[in-house]
């Protein structure tokens, strides 16, 4: 045996792998304890606020001593863009991919970027949240209207859809260049929001010529919505990520957050294990740690709610919530005729709001 493996094997075996196992995992959980020690760390692209993840990275590195968490905080699009480049060069890339593109990581997976694995926290988890044993969705995030208490007062906040609607038609002329949502053609998320939108009823059509008359703000990102609507720039914005918008709010009490009572979608930070994953036994210890109910736990805490019902966690009602089920049908957005179909209507709905006096 090689000196080195040598070593590195008798610093595993210095802190008994059962000892770390979680209750209820079978005994077999030990060797994969015993190798995620020997590969030393796991290598993390996410799209989930780096500040927010440092409890439970600390919770995890607690957990399993020696296993470190190299997390990078990235976009959405830039994630897929440097899986499929790093890959294809044969070059190092993450070992764990998780992101709330849940049509992008559903790509991935379908392209032969993931590997399977059966989490042992897999029983604990709605169906909707696996797919194949290799995409799991991790939290569950509603989307929200966000509003500038100060512009819009509480007797006028929208309450449904139907309701923001009539707000922009009625007060169309005080919210021009008022209104902040995510611009589809740059924002993963948002096309994705809308296109689920779409699926849910066809009035969205009529809710998206009303904001187009507005002459909306477009965003790439959650971040300068927010910024807009505290600042007054913007006095609501539409589909924005709900827990990103209830951190915000929490610290700032310009803001003003809502969940529509018609229907309220669901979407999810989906995770794979890479393909390629040089480090793989980290990458499951992980996984099943963020899936587990103390990490679960955990990311509540900064407004990434859980997947899992058995974690106390604000919650929608079931008459309410429209999960984006984590599966092929997400692909279908993908479709680059669909796509390119998708943005020219939304492309025409903007002129046309545009030449709206």
């Amino acid at each position: 045996m090689r000196p080195l493996l040598l070593s590195m094997l008798m610093v595993v075996a210095a802190v008994p792998a059962a000892a770390q196992r979680p209750a209820g995992y079978p005994r077999s959980y030990d060797a994969l304890v015993a190798e995620a020690r020997v590969e030393r760390g796991v290598r993390v692209y996410g799209n989930a606020d780096a500040a927010a993840m440092t409890a439970v990275i600390a919770a995890f590195r607690r957990t399993y001593p020696g296993v470190i968490v190299q997390y990078r905080e990235l976009e959405s699009s830039d994630i897929f863009r440097r899986v499929v480049a790093e890959t294809r060069a044969h070059r190092p890339t993450a070992d764990l991919v998780w992101s709330s593109a849940m049509d992008l990581q559903a790509k991935l997976i379908n392209d032969g970027y993931a590997q399977s694995y059966q989490s042992p926290e897999k029983p604990a988890l709605p169906p909707a949240a696996v797919w194949k044993n290799m995409g799991y969705g991790v939290t569950a995030e509603p989307v929200a209207f966000v509003y500038n208490r100060r512009l819009i007062p509480s007797a006028s906040v929208p309450r449904t859809h139907e309701a923001f609607e009539r707000l922009l038609r009625e007060r169309r002329s005080a919210l021009t260049g008022r209104v902040a949502t995510y611009d589809p053609a740059r924002s993963n998320v948002g096309y994705l929001y809308l296109t689920e939108d779409y699926a849910i009823t066809r009035d969205t059509h009529s809710l998206l010529q009303a904001v187009a008359g507005t002459r909306p703000l477009l965003s790439r990102t959650t971040g300068p919505m927010l910024d807009a609507v505290a600042s007054g720039r913007a006095a609501i914005a539409y589909n924005v990520v709900g827990p990103y918008a209830l951190t915000r709010a929490r610290k700032d009490p310009r803001i003003g957050v809502v969940f529509p009572r018609d229907y309220v979608l669901v979407a999810s930070r989906v995770a794979f294990i890479a393909r390629n994953a040089r480090r793989p036994a980290a990458a499951k210890l992980f996984l099943d740690f963020l899936l587990s109910r103390t990490g679960q736990g955990l990311l509540a805490r900064q407004w990434l709610l859980p997947v899992r019902a058995d974690v106390r966690a604000p919650r929608l009602g079931a008459d309410r919530a429209r999960a984006i089920r984590v599966g092929p049908q997400l692909l279908v957005n993908l479709d680059s005729i669909k796509r390119r179909r998708f943005l020219a209507d939304w492309t025409a709905i903007l002129s046309e709001g545009a030449l709206v006096k």
